[in-house]
């Protein structure tokens, strides 16, 4: 079977971003290994790669926090194509904290809006803080599925910026006790973007739990796990309902409560995603019940699902970008993890603390040295 196409970064540009004055690297098409010790800038360069994807820090840092000490403005160029097809894509990121200004273009020309450029590229990172999404808070589980369905389902972006606006608002008039005529005005909105994206999560879950948990057992070689959509309106966590009606009557069971308290109670703000391992008596929650491994495993099967996700949504292979994931993973979920990768078509960036005996692409990675934010020499 022949590979999709995959746009590959051939060259990329740094000017002023973390603790790089500036870069120019060009990468082969395979990808490329990039050893060297903590706090060399071996994640900023995947941080600067990943950010062509979403227009933000996949580590959470604001825009200010990317430009150098001493620097007002940060640039980043990327330089993409399809190896098959010698289709090409250049991706621009600039910001200046000075005017608080961001300036993204694609091929030149500045998107309408910032949405029209996210996800151009198809990439997908794996970093040894996708464990937070296993036991962190339901906000960081939320965040996740908000990013790739934003990258990847269309218009769930927009809706979910309607939501957010609304919700907003609608808590606003019931901290104040608006009449309820004004606030319903709100409700209606707020049951429509609501109802789009509690169905896109829905349709999410169930087409990819079963990848969930295949991804999972392969990796961990543990007892099975599951995915599931922990809606706030338990009826809407099955595709095929109507969500709206099924989020309206919760808004009015629990109207007098949101008065009482001044916020809205249900919507995709109190969703979660839902992860659990098979115990001796039942599901037991990963976040409260796995162990750093399990934890791990079950963060890296997210990511592969991810890219999956790309796969399917855009026909393409998304880059692979992992950032001293193996640092983190005990030898055999390395090692599995590894033969995983090795069957996903696509460019590899990854980088390590030192020489590693884990060969990706079967050892055909480049493998460059990285000190102090410089290239220095072929490892």
């Amino acid at each position: 079977m022949d590979s999709p196409p995959s746009l590959v970064c051939r060259e990329l540009r740094l000017r002023g971003f973390r603790n790089y004055p500036e870069l120019d690297v060009a990468f082969p098409p395979v990808g490329a290994a990039i050893i060297g010790p903590n706090g060399s800038g071996k994640t900023n360069l995947v941080e600067a790669l990943y950010y062509l994807e979403i227009f933000r820090s996949f580590r959470g840092a604001a825009d200010e926090q990317l430009c150098r000490f001493g620097d007002d403005v940060f640039h980043v160029r990327g330089r993409f194509e399809d190896p098959l097809s010698g289709r090409s894509l250049e991706v621009t990121a600039a910001y200046d904290k000075r005017r608080r200004e961001k300036r993204v273009t694609v091929d030149g020309v500045v998107p309408d809006r910032l949405g029209g450029a996210l996800g151009r590229v198809g990439m997908v990172v794996f970093s040894p803080s996708d464990v937070g999404l296993v036991s962190g808070s339901p906000s960081e589980r939320r965040r996740f599925l908000d990013i790739v369905l934003s990258l990847n389902v269309p218009g769930y972006l927009a809706a979910v910026q309607r939501f957010r606006q609304t919700l907003k608002q609608r808590n606003a008039l019931l901290r104040e006790g608006a009449p309820a005529g004004v606030l319903e005005a709100w409700t209606i909105g707020l049951v429509e973007a609501s109802a789009q994206i509690m169905a896109a999560r829905a349709r999410w879950v169930s087409d990819h739990a079963g990848l969930f948990a295949a991804c999972y057992e392969r990796v961990g070689h543990e007892a099975p796990a599951r995915l599931e959509y922990r809606c706030s309106v338990p009826a809407a966590a099955s595709p095929g309902t109507d969500v709206a009606e099924a989020l309206t009557a919760e808004l009015e069971r629990v109207a007098q409560r949101e008065r009482e308290q001044g916020i809205t109670l249900r919507g995709p703000h109190r969703d979660d995603l839902g992860l659990a391992r098979e115990g001796p008596d039942g599901w037991l929650d990963l976040r409260d019940f796995g162990s750093g491994g399990q934890q791990r495993t079950a963060a890296v099967a997210l990511r592969l699902v991810e890219a999956a996700t790309v796969r399917e949504a855009r026909s393409t292979s998304p880059m692979i970008l992992l950032d001293d994931i193996f640092a983190e993973l005990d030898p055999g979920r390395s090692e599995r993890l590894l033969e995983l990768i090795e069957e996903t078509p696509g460019q590899v960036i990854l980088t390590a603390p030192k020489p590693s005996d884990l060969e990706v692409r079967r050892g055909a990675l480049t493998r460059w040295r990285i000190s102090s934010g410089k290239i220095v020499a072929a490892a």
